[in-house]
């Protein structure tokens, strides 16, 4: 037996023992994971503890768990619902954390998250909605988290851009993404951007990648770059606000209505009553700065981000 084993981990190493399902164990087996000593000298136990624990986890999961993987849906909210996918360790946690409300358990160990925690993040005057979500890994990962990811708006690959082992990660979760028939991640954050490196390792990272990811660089410990994430999430949902106003009135800014790029003046119209995409003339179309009269625009014409509407009927 290693030396320096806390009485946590003694503690835990009990709790193993005398577990009797598959879930007590894997959360026993998680607790000797976090709280055994790292160093050179529980290397192999640290190694022996991770393939129980993935081994554990598989049973849990052939015991009944894969089915009931809708559960784990969560309910959209917001603007849009940004699945936040990586490897372990890779610090989605702490991104969601720094980012909304929400409270996720954030650790230095892998295999952390273990379901699926919502929170909403603020752009300007939008909240989106982000999730996270269990690493996916070679080693392991969550069954349900496909239904996940296909119930969201958005994927966004979140990675550590200093482990060494990030190209092999990035392909992995890809490849598994195809096999699922799920959509390829729009963006590429790099975190843990405060670290010795992390800038440079980035860079080489769209350099490598190009033009298929758009990409942000951050650090969810110091704040540094989030409100540029917060941006390229709103961007990669590809969706535009529009304000409307009444004739003579000021337009309201605080609460805008949310359509994807390449919808209508009449989907605007339609997300404001049904009646009026049925019976709209015409519209003329304001922005926040400048046109005071407005422009004169058909039911097809395109709407932009921040567009101000007023409908004629």
């Amino acid at each position: 037996m290693p030396a320096n084993l806390t009485p946590e981990y003694l503690a835990a190493e009990r709790e193993y023992k005398s577990a009797h399902t598959q879930t007590e164990k894997v959360a026993a087996l998680e607790r000797l994971l976090a709280t055994l000593p790292k160093h050179k000298g529980t290397e192999k136990l640290q190694a022996d503890l991770r393939r129980r624990l993935s081994q554990a986890r598989k049973e849990s999961q052939k015991k009944g768990g894969a089915h009931a993987a809708p559960f784990y849906l969560i309910e959209k909210e917001g603007a849009g619902q940004v699945a936040l996918l990586g490897p372990p360790n890779a610090g989605k946690s702490q991104l969601v954390a720094a980012l909304t409300h929400a409270q996720p358990e954030v650790a230095d160990y892998p295999f952390t998250t273990r379901f699926p925690t919502p929170g909403m993040m603020r752009f300007e005057n939008v909240q989106i909605q982000l999730i996270d979500l269990p690493p996916i890994s070679a080693e392991f990962t969550e069954p349900w988290i496909p239904h996940a990811v296909r119930n969201a708006s958005l994927g966004v690959l979140l990675v550590d851009a200093n482990d060494a082992a990030v190209l092999d990660q990035i392909e992995f979760i890809e490849r598994s993404l195809e096999r699922y028939r799920l959509p390829a991640p729009k963006l590429l954050a790099g975190n843990k951007m405060d670290l010795p490196g992390g800038m440079s390792s980035f860079a080489a990272l769209q350099e490598l990648y190009g033009d298929r990811y758009r990409y942000a660089g951050i650090s969810a410990t110091t704040g540094a770059g989030l409100d540029g994430f917060a941006r390229a999430v709103f961007d990669a949902l590809e969706i535009v606000r529009v304000y409307t106003k009444v004739p003579g009135k000021k337009a309201e800014l605080n609460a805008p209505f949310i359509l994807r790029r390449g919808q209508t003046v009449q989907d605007a119209a339609r997300l404001v009553h049904k009646d009026f995409a049925e019976q709209l003339k015409f519209s003329r179309l304001f922005h926040i700065a400048g046109n005071r009269e407005g422009l004169m625009v058909e039911r097809s014409h395109l709407v932009q981000d921040q567009d101000i509407l007023e409908f004629h009927i």
